[in-house]
């Protein structure tokens, strides 16, 4: 099958997990697709340091690049940002556990089991590093966006990754930062896991 092909299907499967399109349905199922990192071309990651399982703590980022809101433009997105992070900054894989696009879909980086580089040395080892695609300053991510993360966040919770008295941060709780960005921080403040 062709990337093409594969990204439509994931797509497709995102849409009718999230029950996008049927009316009164708007709770996240549980463990919807996720976009390996095969889809995306991501390669081999060099990393090695694994994280204490199961995690506590969940903090939520921002690209504060460019959003996307297609499957094709979160995989170029996606590819920038493991290029920059690996490339520029000379990390041993994108930094985060996972990416969230406009498109609805979420974008596996490095996984549940390793550890991140998205907030420094005292969180990266006990936390689940989240980003969103874009910058959130003064608009609010689609909520195709929002109810990606929150299925991904009780995926976490069902395969045992996150521990179900989980705690959710905004990035510039834990570090000096305007991520995730005003708008997404305002609305993650929302969430039931979450705590300052």
């Amino acid at each position: 099958m062709s990337a093409p092909c594969a990204l439509l299907t994931w797509a497709l499967l995102a849409l009718f997990s999230l029950g996008l399109g049927v009316p009164g349905e708007d709770l996240p199922c549980s463990c919807c697709p996720i976009v390996p990192r095969r889809e995306w071309k991501a390669p081999a990651s060099k990393c090695v340091d694994k994280l204490k399982l199961p995690a506590r703590y969940v903090v939520v980022s921002h690209t504060a690049g460019s959003p996307c809101d297609s499957p094709a433009l979160c995989l170029n997105q996606v590819q920038n940002v493991h290029n920059y992070h690996t490339g520029m900054l000379n990390w041993c894989d994108v930094g985060y556990n996972f990416l969230i696009g406009e498109d609805g879909l979420v974008y596996e980086g490095r996984g549940w089991d390793t550890k991140g580089d998205h907030t420094g040395k005292i969180w990266n080892p006990i936390s689940i590093g989240i980003s969103f695609m874009g910058n959130y300053m003064e608009r609010s991510p689609p909520p195709r966006a929002l109810r990606a993360a929150q299925s991904l966040l009780a995926c976490g919770v069902a395969q045992g990754k996150l521990s179900p008295r989980y705690e959710v941060k905004g990035h510039r709780d834990v570090q000096r930062t305007l991520s995730p960005g005003d708008q997404l921080y305002e609305i993650i403040q929302t969430w039931p896991h979450y705590h300052e």
